[in-house]
């Protein structure tokens, strides 16, 4: 025994010097890579170092985002820029819209849509389901397609709906209209997502109404966090334990109607977005009722969060602006002439002026800051020659695009017609593409709430007829104007990334003869 450990203690001794120098090679490389390598992330600006710290920084994000996109889209117009906020782990690196063209080209091995979703929403304690093929499938295999047949049945809900939620308004009435609009948005969504004879049950109602803003609840509450507390405490946080819970009670409410539709013949089954999923789902793997129930969560959230704040954006400009109600009914009452007086998708497509509103309605009033995020998996360079590395999330910053006078004249003026003169006058010079850009469900590199390339909105299209058919039929119904002694349209709430119109404001409504 002593010769063998003789015998390994002379090859120890043997070995020695060049373990030791390997582990020093080692030790060099790591030190070098820590504290000597260049970071790439060095070569990109960032805006608010005046601020200080990070804290600071993430602080004035949350408070005054736009001030800081605004700065950074017009300091380096044609570049990009880092800006720190309080919704990524990963840091933040805002890009010109001159680069989407090519960065639309990049696989999602590259640029990740879902990735940059699961940060944002913080889906790891939030439980969102990101990435599921299910939802984008079905929506443009079998929603899209399906919205001409459906189109005479949402603008009856849409009526239906109006009149059952809002009061008589023989007199000027004041209506929160924000709260109304939930009501009526999910059921004209439910509709289509789970049928006509459930989108006006209250359980679904409530499901469907509370989920969104649960959701967004719990955003916001981990939003709040630290990034480095986030692990410790999100899912202890009361908001993220709301959702949780309802996922347990959707699921306990939809499961004897999913278990009854699996028992119908082919000709009996309904003409609706649960049973078309439920027609599919064996491609995507689970078929409980459980991931189903998430499923319906996932599409009121998507539906009727962004759809119900776009709609209430254009009521509080309608009653900021009463000429244009005005304008927008006698094009309305124009067009249901000549189409027999049904809000078919023919009808809905020859309201221009209409589009054009609810399009400067989103340019003016965009539902964030930010858009085309994306969490960048490979490192890549742009045709600018800047590298944008691994493990950064990238933007485009919409807001200030919008804004930007050499892009949209007189920016600040609310033009309901801005986008219908654009239409006419690329007609006019035989633009054809020009004019369909300028369209309320067209994207581009100046209109990106619908996002842009290959994973904008699938769902914009039904959202477009919905927003249509509340908006004309409102106009049809209702004189509207803002409560007496307010004078200016209500601004938004700006918090973070969002911008949200005010929930709480009511807007007066009158009954006009039909």
């Amino acid at each position: 025994m002593a010769d063998i450990q003789q015998g390994v203690l002379h090859l120890v001794q043997d070995k020695l010097p060049l373990v030791l120098s390997t582990a020093a090679v080692f030790v060099a490389v790591i030190l070098f890579q820590t504290f000597l390598a260049k970071n790439p992330l060095d070569a990109i600006p960032e805006v608010g170092t005046e601020l200080g710290s990070n804290e600071k920084r993430r602080q004035a994000f949350l408070f005054n985002s736009r001030a800081l996109y605004t700065e950074g889209y017009q300091k380096f117009k044609d570049g990009v820029f880092r800006i720190v906020t309080s919704r990524s782990k990963s840091p933040v690196v805002v890009v010109a819209p001159k680069y989407l063209a090519e960065l639309k080209k990049l696989p999602d091995d590259v640029l990740s849509f879902d990735g940059a979703i699961e940060e944002s929403m913080h889906a790891k304690y939030t439980l969102l389901d990101v990435g599921n093929p299910a939802i984008p499938h079905t929506v443009k295999a079998s929603l899209t397609p399906a919205l001409p047949r459906l189109s005479p049945a949402l603008s009856d809900e849409v009526r239906l709906s109006f009149l059952s939620e809002l009061p008589p308004c023989e007199g000027w009435t004041p209506i929160r209209i924000n709260q109304k609009l939930l009501r009526i948005v999910a059921m004209v969504s439910g509709r289509i997502f789970i049928g006509s004879e459930l989108c006006r049950d209250e359980e679904y109602l409530d499901a469907a109404i509370s989920y969104t803003i649960e959701l967004t609840q719990a955003r916001g509450a981990v939003d709040k966090l630290a990034p480095w507390k986030r692990p410790f405490l999100a899912s202890r946080l009361p908001e993220v334990r709301r959702v949780a819970e309802r996922f347990k009670q959707a699921d306990a409410f939809l499961r004897p109607v999913v278990e009854a539709r699996k028992k119908l013949g082919p000709d009996e089954k309904p003409d609706d977005m649960l049973q078309w999923v439920m027609d599919n789902q064996g491609r995507f793997g689970d078929d409980s009722s459980a991931k189903l129930a998430r499923l319906q969560l996932g599409l009121s959230f998507a539906a009727i969060h962004t759809t119900t704040m776009t709609a209430t954006n254009a009521f509080y400009n309608l009653a900021a602006h009463p000429e244009i109600t005005t304008d927008l009914r006698s094009e309305i009452r124009d067009v249901l002439a000549a189409h027999d007086g049904v809000m078919s998708a023919p009808a809905l497509q020859a309201m221009k002026k209409v589009d054009s509103f609810l399009k400067e309605t989103l340019r003016f009033d965009p539902p964030g800051v930010a858009s085309f995020q994306r969490k960048v998996l490979r490192q890549f360079t742009l045709s600018s020659g800047q590298t944008i590395p691994a493990g950064v999330v990238i933007e485009v910053p919409s807001m200030a695009i919008s804004r930007d006078a050499a892009i949209f004249p007189d920016p600040e003026r609310f033009d309901h017609l801005r986008f219908y003169k654009l239409r006419q006058d690329a007609r006019e010079r035989g633009e054809a593409e020009t004019a369909a850009q300028n369209q309320f469900v067209s994207v581009s590199q100046s209109s990106l709430t619908f996002g842009y390339g290959r994973h904008a909105c699938p769902g914009r299209f039904l959202a477009a007829n919905e927003i249509k058919m509340i908006v004309a039929t409102a106009v049809l119904l209702y004189d509207m104007r803002l409560v007496d002694g307010v004078t200016e349209r209500y601004p938004n709430l700006v918090f973070g990334s969002t911008s949200v119109p005010d929930p709480t404001k009511e807007v007066l409504f009158k009954r006009v003869a039909e």
